[in-house]
């Protein structure tokens, strides 16, 4: 499995200078260890593995994300990928468990990550660790029903890219911005 994720990472296009850091971080670390998924909340081992889970509605220019209870920012859905699962099947579960939805790949993508960041996580010194994302992008419009999941979410809601652009950025992930620009949206 870690061989796949080396070359999935690989490939995977390089969108600016901080883009290319994350990506070659990311097979440093991929290539030093066996020891990529989370095994005990909240940081071991730290990094760990994550698949973010961008909902794109392309006609209106617009993205889901969610108001995380734990990080207290407005994040793509998404979680850690368990022991030997493959990081586009995480995402798919990602979906059904946080939004309640099975929903098609974004066309851009395929069904292929486009993204890659290395994150330190929000909280206090002794949760803190390094995510390390791979970012999959799923095709919805604002008429799609969802189920959040309470426990995780304060709210969901769609942002159109103006709207983000208005918006302060320290409310979201922090590579949101440039996610959105690599996906062409």
């Amino acid at each position: 499995m870690r061989t796949d994720l080396v070359r999935l990472v690989a490939a995977l296009p390089s969108t600016d200078a901080l883009g290319e850091q994350h990506r070659a971080r990311a097979l440093e670390w991929l290539r030093g260890t066996d020891d990529v998924y989370r095994r005990e909340r909240p940081r071991t081992p730290d990094p760990h593995l994550v698949a973010y889970v961008l909902v794109v509605d392309r006609p209106r220019r617009s993205v889901l994300l969610a108001d995380h209870r734990l990080a207290g920012l407005w994040l793509p859905t998404g979680g850690h990928v368990e022991p030997d699962e493959d990081p586009a099947s995480t995402a798919v579960r990602e979906l059904r468990e946080e939004l309640g939805v099975d929903l098609p790949p974004d066309p851009a993508t395929g069904g292929a990550p486009w993204f890659l960041t290395v994150t330190t996580t929000t909280g206090d010194a002794a949760s803190r660790h390094d995510d390390i994302s791979l970012w999959y992008a799923f095709a919805a419009d604002r008429g799609t029903p969802f189920l959040p999941d309470e426990r995780e979410f304060r709210a969901v809601r769609w942002w159109t890219l103006a709207e983000l652009g208005e918006a302060d950025p320290a409310a979201f992930e922090p590579h949101l911005a440039r996610a959105v620009a690599a996906l062409g949206l």
